[in-house]
């Protein structure tokens, strides 16, 4: 009974300080990245005045290299041998420093000639900085998505950090958009903003600014991050040997057998389609399908704050009386609605006051729905690698984990990036040319999302989780053991 008591340890969750440092990721990490990925195509295209394909092929490489060296990097961190920092932890100062630099250097590149939109060397620019900036980028979110399973060992702890780490992105996703709405409401002419325009010069000044603020933020974040993550549970692991690379890459077949984690990736794909398919739209939607000017740019805020959180606790309290992938199928659906319902914006004789309502419907719907994915998706997640640790009888729960849980996350990072990739080379496609202030091109953009929505809810229908997963009982029985 002895021996068996000193095997049992309980499991580990994220509380206090801890929490909050850790969960920090999704502000510190989000803003940064929130704001490049929203404003980059609107930057390079209507301001720095590179020609609209050519940018979404650029982030279009960048979302396929981030996505294959998700993969990659998952496969490294899973084979390191624990050190005095830990095990995922030195990646982080590893990813830090090239990420800060070249977040900083993507605002600066050289400007197009107002008659050739194709100019090499700004395309050239363009592609090196920001393909350099997502390897890094790559690195540091698979080393802090890849954490969580091993830090937090319960569905109500999971849960708990999913919330908060939900509240910060929403904190993030506003802020992201603020800083540049607050720059268009004070253009004197926000549809003409080349950079040789006086609208132009205001957006080179204070766009890279608040870029640079935000890096900066976020470099502190990570640094807090690596403050708050404890690995010493791995010293305690005295067998964990490193594994060889090629055991590593076979560990990947773990979660490419795994039904519902590739059913989970596979509405991931889709959700991500929509949810970069919205951020591109945000700005071109506002100004040439809305039309809006000076003030009424922040009607976008004013829904963007209170979508996201009313849903966001809406959704908590629907969350803690049913099912948890039923209550993410359901907040996918009503995406579905949402979008759909932007087809009446054909109609050309609708009323101004019957545009801002559909847009103020629709959009915080949207906006409500997407940004409470996280709440469902990151215990499913974390649920599932832990599912499949305990599946592995040839070792403890905590020695399967580090061998898979970086390749379950580089390999969702890889699926997850690919709809991103998709739906930037779409967008760009059709919105170049003669249809970059198209506004019949922005709306049927935008209706179409509905439609992967809808691929991305039955996919989650068919997710089932096992009952391990809400109630431990492996870990109740052990508690059991040790009363006796």
């Amino acid at each position: 009974m002895i021996n068996t008591m000193s095997t049992i340890t309980p499991p580990r969750e994220l509380h206090g300080k801890r929490l909050f440092g850790y969960s920090l990721g999704d502000l510190g990490l989000s803003l940064p990245n929130m704001f490049t990925g929203i404003f980059i195509y609107q930057y390079y295209v209507y301001t720095v005045n590179l020609n609209a394909l050519m940018v979404s092929i650029g982030v279009t490489a960048q979302l396929i290299f981030g996505a294959i060296t998700a993969i990659i990097f998952g496969v490294i961190i899973d084979n390191k041998k624990p050190g005095k920092l830990g095990k995922r932890r030195p990646f982080l100062l590893i990813g830090l420093p090239v990420w800060v630099i070249t977040t900083i250097l993507i605002w600066f590149p050289p400007l197009c000639p107002e008659d050739n939109s194709s100019y090499l060397p700004t395309a050239i620019f363009f592609w090196v900085v920001i393909l350099t900036r997502t390897i890094f980028r790559s690195l540091l979110l698979n080393v802090y998505t890849s954490m969580l399973p091993e830090q937090s060992q319960t569905l109500k702890n999971r849960e708990k950090v999913a919330s908060i780490r939900s509240a910060f992105s929403i904190i993030a996703s506003i802020f992201a958009m603020l800083a540049p709405l607050i720059v268009q409401s004070i253009l004197s002419d926000p549809k003409s903003v080349k950079w040789w325009e006086p609208s132009g010069k205001l957006i080179l000044f204070y766009i890279p600014l608040i870029g640079i603020t935000f890096i900066i933020f976020g470099l502190v974040c990570v640094i807090i991050i690596f403050f708050s993550v404890d690995e010493s549970f791995h010293n305690d692991n005295r067998s964990l040997k490193k594994t060889k690379i090629t055991d590593a890459f076979k560990n990947m077949r773990i979660p490419i057998m795994d039904k519902n984690f590739i059913k989970l990736m596979l509405a991931g794909f889709f959700i991500g389609i929509s949810g970069k398919t919205v951020g591109l739209l945000v700005i071109p939607f506002q100004t040439y399908l809305m039309g809006f000017q000076a003030s009424e740019f922040f009607i976008y805020i004013f829904i963007s704050i209170f979508g996201k959180f009313i849903w966001f606790f809406a959704w908590k309290r629907i969350m803690k009386r049913n099912n948890i992938v039923n209550s993410y199928a359901v907040c996918i659906l009503l995406a579905v609605i949402a979008a759909v319902m932007d087809v009446l914006f054909l109609i050309s004789d609708l009323s101004y006051a019957l545009n801002i309502i559909l847009y103020i419907v629709s959009w915080s719907t949207v906006l409500g729905s997407m940004y409470a994915y996280p709440l469902f998706s990151i215990p499913i997640m974390a649920s599932l690698v832990h599912e499949a640790a305990e599946n592995d009888k040839s070792s403890n729960v905590d020695e399967s984990m580090a061998k898979i849980s970086g390749s379950y996350y580089g390999l969702a990072s890889f699926v997850q990036s690919m709809g991103p990739a998709v739906a930037s080379l779409l967008v760009g496609s059709i919105l170049s040319g003669p249809n970059e202030e198209s506004a019949l091109a922005i709306t049927i953009i935008f209706v179409s999302i509905g439609f992967f929505y809808l691929i991305a809810f039955i996919f989650i229908k068919r997710i089932s989780l096992s009952k391990n997963s809400y109630y431990n009982p492996q870990f109740v029985e052990k508690e059991k053991i040790l009363l006796e």
